[in-house]
């Protein structure tokens, strides 16, 4: 019988200006799915009847997968409702991770709830401090990612834009952008 490794269950955070951050989580999350590591994502902002090409992937895959947001909150009518969504998600994190069950969660654009002051950074990173399982690793997503944030990860890449096919007035595309 051969023994399984010990995990160290990193804090990983993908944050910056530039396009990706939500597509290298993803490779994370498929990654480990490959390796039959049990996976779960929560969206802070994407709406929750969006149907993007990475959630249809996922439900063919039987990736668990919670939409909590209503769209970009920079076009929200309700910010309240917006905020009461994003603090519903963070419920659902804090069960998903808490449980114990999970090897990789990722939690997608939850740098807003946090830069928006939704929730309390430094409360937050306690909360994982004392909560998140030591075998769980932890991606989190999202532009300007909090400074106490950023010193609390194992792991940060910040993505900068160089050149992007907007620019060029080139939309966004089905399979490349979502």
């Amino acid at each position: 019988m051969t023994a399984r490794k010990k995990t160290n269950g990193l804090i990983i955070v993908y944050t910056g200006d530039g396009k990706g951050k939500t597509t290298a989580a993803l490779g994370m999350l498929f990654r480990a799915w490959g390796r039959g590591l049990k996976t779960c994502v929560i969206q802070f902002i994407k709406a929750k009847g969006g149907s993007w090409g990475e959630v249809k992937a996922a439900q063919r895959l039987g990736v668990e997968w919670h939409k909590t947001g209503d769209g970009f909150t920079w076009l929200s009518k309700d910010l309240e409702e917006s905020q009461a969504k994003a603090l519903f998600g963070w419920q659902i994190a804090q069960e998903k991770i808490a449980s114990g069950d999970y090897d990789l969660v990722i939690l997608d654009e939850f740098t807003y709830p946090l830069i928006y002051d939704w929730l309390d950074t430094s409360t937050v990173i306690d909360w994982f401090k004392h909560n998140k399982p030591a075998h769980t690793h932890l991606v989190i997503t999202g532009r300007d990612a909090p400074e106490s944030l950023i010193d609390f990860a194992d792991l940060v890449t910040e993505m900068q834009p160089i050149k992007h096919p907007l620019d060029l007035g080139i939309q966004a595309q089905p399979g490349v952008d979502y």
